[in-house]
């Protein structure tokens, strides 16, 4: 397998590693801490006028129209600074929107690609114990929106946002404006400090261009999955290595403690992780650029996600001691953020759960050679 990037995915790499580098330090981190920002407006402008905020939104809408491996490069950086911005989201419903639904909302692409309107999605649904909390109804010609979504990224900050509802015809994603009629916000702030409001709707009118078709919650959950894991695999990277730091300079009984074994296996454990992490979600990236079935692929990707998120995120804690549960200290913001990642998009136990029932249905288990769109290559 290979594994390197292309020269303008390097470069990608290279502009995103200097920008979130250079903003999320440890002191400005702190002061965002204490701020009541949604999120780092400032950094968002730096997004923007880099052209960050809209690699894969397509070239006739504004956009660079890049692939999910050039994303990947980007939100890794953001995930290693803990940069405070809504880069997949954003990006992921403006992508999804120009996919399933140009001709309806061409306009609000174009915006979020010159970012002048900010974008947000949840799809807390799909894994959710409670089911899809939206119920899509049909009245007297209309379409009504009735139910609750938790804990959506930015939406009172954002012009529009896509949210999960259940009709008698399926799921489907719906437009929303969080300012429309009938929409209550009730805000909050997630524990590794972004801005999220409850979206309640009461009797909401929607049109029927507002409807997606039922193929779009799987194309955007797939791309949110690689999105999430790109995040966890730099928060995780990061987080590794400022441990590493950490366990070879503090002492105990007379050395380092990086020197005892238990600590050095906990990190082993940790790192190997990282890289199962790493080499799950680069095949994801590479189908989903070549518009490859991904169903197995992305689900096998969030499990690893999750794994990460836990195995490195609470051995970095432990082997910290005392100052690892100090708020002044900053490795406590990586656990927050691995803690929002493993949980944003469903935990490891639904993902197996899921991956099991395609397994169950699928008589490809997963061998590259038996996959139909790979025959040609024996």
């Amino acid at each position: 397998m290979d594994f390197s990037l292309t020269d303008d995915q390097r470069a990608v790499a290279d502009m995103a590693e200097s920008v979130f580098r250079d903003y999320c330090t440890d002191d400005r981190m702190r002061e965002f801490d204490l701020s009541a920002e949604p999120f780092m407006q400032a950094l968002w402008q730096t997004c923007i006028e880099t052209g960050l905020h809209a690699l894969i939104i397509p070239e006739r809408f504004g956009g660079s129209g890049m692939s999910i491996t050039d994303l990947y490069c980007v939100l890794k950086a953001q995930g290693a600074g803990l940069g405070q911005v809504p880069l997949w989201q954003h990006q992921l419903v403006a992508a999804c929107l120009a996919e399933f639904s140009a001709e309806q909302h061409a306009g609000l692409v174009e915006e979020a690609a010159g970012g002048s309107a900010l974008l947000s999605f949840s799809l807390n649904g799909l894994a959710s114990s409670h089911g899809i909390g939206l119920q899509l109804e049909q009245q007297d010609g209309c379409f009504i929106l009735q139910g609750s979504v938790g804990a959506v990224d930015v939406a009172a900050q954002a012009k529009a946002v896509l949210l999960l509802a259940e009709s008698e015809e399926g799921t489907h994603l719906v437009v929303l404006d969080p300012q429309a009629e009938g929409v209550e916000l009730v805000e909050g702030v997630y524990n590794h400090g972004l801005a999220v409001a409850d979206v309640h709707c009461n009797q909401v009118v929607v049109s029927a261009q507002q409807i997606l078709p039922a193929a779009a919650a799987n194309w955007l959950e797939q791309r949110a999955i690689a999105a999430t894991a790109a995040l966890q695999l730099g928060v995780s990277e990061e987080q590794v290595r400022r441990t590493v730091e950490y366990i070879n300079q503090r002492e105990q009984f007379g050395r380092a403690i990086g020197t005892f074994q238990a600590v050095q296996m906990g990190m082993a454990d940790g790192y190997m992780a990282v890289e199962a992490l790493r080499s799950e979600l680069y095949q994801l990236c590479y189908r989903l650029d070549n518009n490859q079935p991904s169903d197995s692929e992305a689900l096998a990707t969030r499990y690893l996600c999750t794994e990460a998120a836990h195995q490195v995120g609470h051995k970095a804690q432990h082997v910290h001691g005392g100052i690892g549960v100090d708020l002044t200290y900053p490795i406590h913001r990586f656990l927050y953020w691995s803690r929002y990642l493993s949980q944003v998009l469903g935990g490891s136990s639904a993902s197996l759960e899921r991956l099991g029932d395609w397994l169950a249905n699928n008589d490809k288990l997963g061998w590259k050679y038996d996959l139909d769109e790979n025959q040609s290559l024996c």
